[in-house]
C-alpha cells in the first residue's frame, strides 16, 4: 500500500473524481477533473460534471436521518453502505459520460453526506466537537476499483477546529494571486464565504459560514407550494419583503457571531424554518411575501457578513452553488453590495454547481501529496492537518 501511495503522490498529473452531497440533498454531484501539480502549483481542468438524483424514496430517507426522532442507529448504518453504493455508481457514471476509462482514474475524493455536525460542544462533562458524514468509502473504492479519500472534516475537529468550511483552502490554491481582493460565496443549503486579500498567504484567508443559503427558502417553497425549490427566484420576485420580519431574522445569534463559525441543518433546518413561517403568518404575510423575505434573509446575511467580518474592501464577489441560479437572490445581493461586482462562476466559464465536488477532488490530491488541507485561521484548529481517510 505504501508503495502504491508513493507512486501516486509522485505523479504530476492525476485524473480525479470529486463526489459531494450537500445539505440540500439534491443528489450526488460528481466531477471528473485533471489535476496538475499540488499546493500552490495546482492547476485544474474540468472534464465532466453531473448531478445524479437519488433513487425514489432515498432523499426522504436521508432527511429522516437528520432528526433523532425519526432515525435510529440501524437506519444510519444501513444508509452509510447504501450511499457508498450510490456514490460509487456516480463515479462510474461520470466516467461513462466523459467517455473515459475508469481504470485511468487515479483517485476519488468523497465528501459524503453530512448527517450531523456539532461545531460547539453540547456536553459540559465532555466538551468536544464532532461531525458525522456517511457514504462508506470502502464500498466506493471496492465498486469503482479506485483509491478513495473520504471523511475530510474529522482531522480538523480533532485539532479543535469547527471542521468547516474546508473549501476555502482549495479556493486559495485556485484564486490567490488574481491581482485584486476578491471573495467567493457558495450558496448551497448553507452559505459560506472565502475572502482573499490581494497577495494574501494561506494564514491570511478569511472564511466562514454566513448562515442559511437555500435551506430555508427550499423548505418553505416545499411546504407552501409543494415544489422542490424556487426556480430562478420567480416566486420571490412576486412577493414583497417584510422589513420587520427581516430585521428580526438578522438579529439571530449565529448571524452576529464572529468567525470562526460553522453551521448546518441542525440550526437552520426544520425547526428554524417552522418558527419563521409561524412568525410570517402571525404578521399576515402572503405566501409570496414569505418566500421573498426568506430570500432577502439569505442575501442580507451574506452582505452583513462581508461588511462586518471582512476587514478589507473586496472588488469582486463570485457566487457559486445552486443559489447562483436564483435571479431574485442575486439581484438582492447586488443591491445590498453596490460597490462590489457580483458575478457567478458561469460568467467566468465555470460551473457553479461543480464547485464543491471539484474542491474535494483537490483536497484528495492534497492528502495523497502529504499536504495539510485545512486553514487553522479559518476553522480555529490548533494546527494544519492532512485530511481524510484512505480506502483501497
Amino acid at each position: 500500500m505504501l508503495e502504491r501511495l508513493q507512486r501516486l503522490s509522485a505523479k504530476d498529473e492525476k485524473y480525479v473524481i470529486g463526489l459531494m452531497s450537500g445539505t440540500s440533498v439534491d443528489g450526488i454531484d460528481a466531477a471528473l477533473v485533471k489535476i496538475s501539480g499540488n499546493y500552490t502549483s495546482t492547476v485544474v481542468d474540468e472534464i465532466a460534471f453531473e448531478t445524479y438524483p437519488y433513487p425514489k424514496g432515498i432523499r426522504e430517507q436521508i432527511f429522516r436521518l437528520f432528526d433523532a426522532g425519526t432515525s435510529s442507529s440501524a437506519d444510519i448504518c444501513h444508509m452509510n453502505f447504501l450511499l457508498g453504493e450510490l456514490f460509487g455508481l456516480a463515479a462510474i457514471n461520470i466516467t461513462k459520460k466523459a467517455g473515459f476509462d475508469i481504470h485511468r482514474v487515479d483517485l476519488i475524493g468523497s465528501h459524503g453526506q453530512t448527517i450531523y455536525h456539532i461545531p460547539e460542544p453540547i456536553c459540559t462533562h465532555y466538551p468536544i466537537k464532532s461531525t458525522l458524514q456517511i457514504g462508506e468509502s470502502a464500498v466506493i473504492a471496492h465498486n469503482s476499483g479506485v483509491l478513495t479519500v473520504s471523511d475530510f472534516r474529522v482531522a480538523d475537529m480533532a485539532a479543535g477546529g469547527v471542521g468547516a468550511p474546508l473549501v476555502p483552502y482549495t479556493e486559495f490554491l485556485l484564486y490567490a494571486g488574481s491581482g485584486e481582493s476578491i471573495a467567493l460565496q457558495n450558496i448551497g443549503g448553507i452559505g459560506n464565504i472565502t475572502a482573499i486579500q490581494q497577495d494574501a498567504g494561506p494564514s491570511n484567508i478569511i472564511a466562514f459560514d454566513t448562515g442559511p443559503g437555500n435551506m430555508i427558502i427550499d423548505y418553505l417553497v416545499n411546504k407552501i407550494y409543494n415544489r422542490s425549490y424556487d426556480i430562478n427566484g420567480e416566486i420571490a420576485a412576486q412577493g414583497t419583503v417584510c422589513p420587520q420580519t427581516l430585521a428580526h431574522l438578522m438579529n439571530d445569534k449565529f448571524i452576529k457571531k464572529a468567525p470562526p463559525k460553522a453551521t448546518g441543518r441542525e440550526y437552520f433546518g426544520k425547526a428554524f424554518s417552522e418558527d419563521f413561517y409561524a412568525l410570517c403568518k402571525s404578521s399576515n404575510l402572503q405566501d409570496a411575501d414569505i418566500i421573498a423575505t426568506a430570500t432577502a434573509f439569505t442575501a442580507q446575511s451574506i452582505s452583513f457578513s462581508i461588511k462586518q467580518f471582512i476587514p478589507f474592501c473586496i472588488k469582486q464577489l463570485i457566487v457559486g452553488g445552486g443559489g447562483a441560479y436564483n435571479h431574485t437572490l442575486m439581484q438582492m445581493l447586488s443591491r445590498s453590495l453596490p460597490t462590489v461586482s457580483v458575478t457567478t462562476h458561469e460568467n467566468m466559464g465555470k460551473n457553479s454547481n461543480a464547485k464543491e465536488a471539484v474542491a474535494f477532488a483537490i483536497l484528495a490530491n492534497e492528502t495523497i501529496c502529504g499536504n495539510t488541507g485545512n486553514l487553522p485561521s479559518v476553522t480555529g484548529a490548533s494546527c494544519g492537518k492532512i485530511l481524510g481517510k484512505i480506502s483501497l
